[in-house]
Parts: C-alpha cells; structure tokens; sequence
C-alpha cells in the first residue's frame, strides 16, 4: 500500500459570522469530498428551516454531530486530498468550541485560516482569535477576507480589511508583509476551490492552493510516545479499547506502556497487543495517527479519558505543581491568586489552583514588566505557579510542546491559554 500523503490538521478560526462554515463546506463540495445529493439534501434542509445560503455550512455542522455520537474506532473526519497533503478540517463554531476542540479533540491544528467578514472587518474577538493561535503554538496563520460578492468584490475594502489585520498580526509578533490574505467569498465559491474571474486585481492564491503553500506539518516521532486517552471502549471479542490521537513519537505491537496518572496516581503498566487504524490492524501507528488498541492487562477500570498511554522507558510525569506561561483570554473580572478553575490539559480535565503569580511579562518580548502583580486581566501575560487538585500528567514546553499546552476554562468559558514551562513532580 502506498504512503498516503501527511496529515494536516487546519483549523478554520473567526468571529461567528464571518462565514467559517460556508467556505470550509464550499472547500468540501467543490473539492468533490461532498456529493451534489448530499448537496441536494443540505440545501432542502436549509430551505426548510428557512435558511436558504446555509447549504454549505451545514456540511460541517452534519459531521460534528457525527463526531459527537462518537463514531466507533474508526475516528476518521471529513478529509480533502489536496496535491500536497491530506486535509483534515476543524470548523471552530465560536471560539469557546474551539479552543476545547484545540486542546481535547484529535486536533493539534497545524495551520490556520483567521476568516474576516468584507462588510464587517475586524471585530473585538479578533485579536482574541490571533492570540489564541499564537498560544496553542499554531505558527502558519493565512487571513481569508470573505463575503467580497457583499462589497461588490471591492479592492479598497480589501485593502482596508488587509491594513485593520495587519496591525494585529504585528501586535502578535505576525509578519503581515509574509502572510497570505485571500479575497473570497464561500457563499459564491469565489477563490475557494476555484479562481475567481470577478477580481481581475487579486493574483493570490485560492484557498485550497493555500493548503499546499503551508509548510508539511514536522511529525515529532522522534520524541517519547505519548497517546492521550480520548474515549474507552468495549468491543465484543477484543475487549477494552482506548482511542485516541498519538501525539509523539511511535507505537508498535509487542511494546511495553505505561498508563498515567491511571486510577492510582502510580500509573498502570501493560503491553500494546493491538494496533487499529481505519479498520485494519497494523504493526505500528505514528505520531498524527487516530488509533484504537488494546493493551494486554488493562481492563476498563484501569483506564479512562485523560490518561496518557506512554512508553514505558520513557513515561509521561505526573506534577505536585508547574510553572507555565498564560494570557487571559477572557475572565469576568480579574484572576487572582487562590483562583481554581478546571484546566484542559491534552484529553484531561483537572481542576488547578494558581498559587503563585509569579510576574507580568511582555508577550511579545518575554521580558518582564511587573513582579508578582497582584492580579491579570484579560490580555495580559504572565508566568505562574499551578497547582493541580487531581492527578494530572503534563510536560514543559521544552520537552514536548504537544503535551504542554492547555486552556483554562470556568462555568463554559475559556478563561485563558497557556503551557507549562516548568515541574515538580509528585514524589
């Protein structure tokens, strides 16, 4: 069997009207991932609820139910082959869904369109969106300017989006001269899939040729395995079966792994019998790959979501207390010491109390503006101490960034972002 193309995961980021939904399933339909019956369904269905326009985004919002149901082990989304890569798409709904999906779901997204509506330009979530992608460490950032048929495709309102954003992107530490920004309009199809021939003065890229100008996604194989437990299952005939996205590294048939934190806090050690993926058993499954398995000596009690299934030689640590770098994204008032809210961490959910606000710094620059503040506000930076209430595994940045990150949410709300910079751990 020939080596399918990499795997890149892209997310699709913006404010709620913006029309995210309606160019990634204009992306879908056009890219042919999506048949004209289906298409004829969706269509009806918007019609129905009075919603003529909304065909497109309701391919996206099909499969997320789809998602939820939770599919068996076979955790494939809705993918688009491209020349360069094979496309997985993550449509974020609001930005509340969206960084649970970054931070839970099989989604370390690699890329990322910011989608800005013509009409409206930048909104207050803008700049929310920017640092958000900035936090969970997504470098390649490409602007789709959408609904340009709703400025009578207008390269002065282009220009005038290109400028608002650009200030933004500086304020992140984003070049704006090297980022792509992409006239279209999803409703319309322009410049999506195909050219637009009603923007003479765009020579840009469409967005699925954008798919393939952003770098191949490095697979950090070389680091320790990591595979973060996203759902367990029985199976009738092979048992207890734990799914979930390998982060790093390689697992293979026959290796020794161990469970952290587990039910005990100790971990639980076991051995990978088998290795599924789309439906057939292989001998090893790399970093990037969705994976159901079942490992000798691990029944359902001794595992569950958010435990990390790692190489034995190498485990994942479980922490007294870290140190980590956040921004508050969007708390109520002000966050303060003594402050416990529930930390997202991987597939983990853990509540963690701040018992340190060690300093304010500069995010752009990490050096520090105030010592031990007495408390953040949204927008602001700053190095702190956690400590968490439950077990909970987590590395620094330095060792393995994908299991460093996480974001901070409270009462449905993302409170903050951040990763870990530093541990104790538990003795």
């Amino acid at each position: 069997m020939a080596k399918e193309k990499p795997n890149m995961n892209v997310v699709f980021v913006g404010h709620v009207d913006a029309g995210k939904s309606t160019i990634v399933g204009r992306t879908m339909f056009d890219g042919g991932a999506v048949t004209e019956q289906e298409m004829k369904k969706l269509r009806e269905e918007a019609e129905k609820h009075g919603k003529a326009g909304f065909e497109f985004a309701y391919i996206m919002d099909n499969i997320k139910e789809e998602r939820e149901r939770g599919v068996t082990i076979d955790l494939s989304y809705k993918k688009l082959v491209t020349q360069k890569f094979e496309i997985t798409i993550i449509d974020a709904p609001g930005h509340r869904d969206f960084v649970k999906n970054m931070i839970t779901g099989a989604s370390q997204a690699d890329s990322a369109f910011l989608v800005i509506a013509a009409p409206s330009g930048v909104q207050p979530q803008t700049t929310e969106h920017l640092w958000l992608l900035r936090t969970m460490g997504v470098k390649n950032i490409a602007i789709a300017v959408n609904k340009m048929d709703s400025v009578e495709y207008s390269e002065e309102k282009f220009n005038k989006v290109k400028e608002d954003v650009g200030k933004l992107l500086q304020g992140v530490g984003i070049n704006p001269e090297t980022t792509a920004f992409i006239a279209c309009s999803g409703l319309q199809g322009d410049n999506v899939f195909k050219k637009s021939d009603k923007m003479p003065w765009y020579k840009g890229p469409t967005i699925v040729e954008q798919f393939d100008v952003f770098p191949a996604p490095e697979l950090p194989t070389n680091l320790p395995m990591r595979m973060p437990v996203q759902d367990v299952y029985e199976i009738t005939g092979i048992g207890t079966v734990p799914v979930g996205k390998i982060e790093t590294g390689i697992m293979k048939q026959g290796m020794k792994v161990k469970i952290l934190p587990g039910r005990t806090g100790t971990g639980i050690e076991g051995e990978v019998k088998t290795i599924e993926m789309h439906h057939e058993i292989l001998p090893q499954a790399d970093a990037g790959d969705n994976v159901g398995i079942n490992i000798r000596g691990v029944g359902k009690k001794d595992i569950a979501r958010g435990d990390v299934i790692c190489d034995a030689v190498a485990p994942c640590p479980v922490v007294e207390e870290f140190v980590a770098t956040i921004t508050v994204i969007n708390h109520p008032t002000v966050l303060a010491k003594g402050y416990t809210p529930v930390f997202h961490v991987h597939t983990a959910q853990v509540p963690c109390q701040f018992t340190e606000l060690i300093a304010q710094i500069d995010p752009r620059t990490g050096e520090t503006i105030k010592e031990s503040p007495d408390f953040l506000k949204n927008g602001d930076t700053a190095k702190v101490r956690i400590k968490p209430a439950g077990n909970l595994c987590i590395e620094t940045q330095k060792e393995n960034a994908f299991m460093s990150r996480f974001a901070v949410r409270d009462a449905g709300v993302t409170v903050a972002a951040g990763m870990c910079t530093e541990i104790t751990k538990k003795k």
